[in-house]
């Protein structure tokens, strides 16, 4: 199981303002604090988000293929957090939608370090 999933930033101070405002669209906060790492869940002991400035004092780069996605419990939610991002100056991957006729709606984005994430919901008959 994941128990939180950590990116990279080059400005944590930049990110933490993007990721403070999109995750309280869905009750999500901050539950862990260093000087170069942070860290949001919706709860301490639910799955987390976190960024952080490299360890090995590199700068932080994109991982080609890695997307992080976060799970809701409506395409209302799903719309909510995706037009928030895009708001905060994020990069459009893909606006909210259904996607194939599967039951999964998602919006996909690109924070400001250009990490790729989705939002998304399981819809049953395509409405949650």
């Amino acid at each position: 199981m994941i128990g939180y999933v950590t990116l990279g930033t080059n400005d944590l101070e930049r990110g933490a303002k993007f990721y403070d405002e999109l995750l309280a669209t869905i009750g999500a906060g901050r539950f862990m604090e260093m000087e170069t790492f942070i860290a949001w869940a919706v709860s301490p002991t639910s799955p987390g988000i976190s960024i952080t400035t490299p360890f090995d004092g590199n700068p932080a780069t994109v991982g080609n293929g890695v997307m992080v996605a976060l799970m809701v419990d409506s395409t209302d939610k799903v719309d909510a957090v995706y037009n928030k991002a895009i708001e905060l100056g994020a990069q459009d991957e893909g606006p909210a939608g259904p996607r194939g006729d599967t039951g999964f709606y998602a919006g996909y984005f690109r924070d400001l370090d250009g990490n790729k994430l989705n939002v998304f919901c399981m819809t049953q008959g395509g409405d949650a």
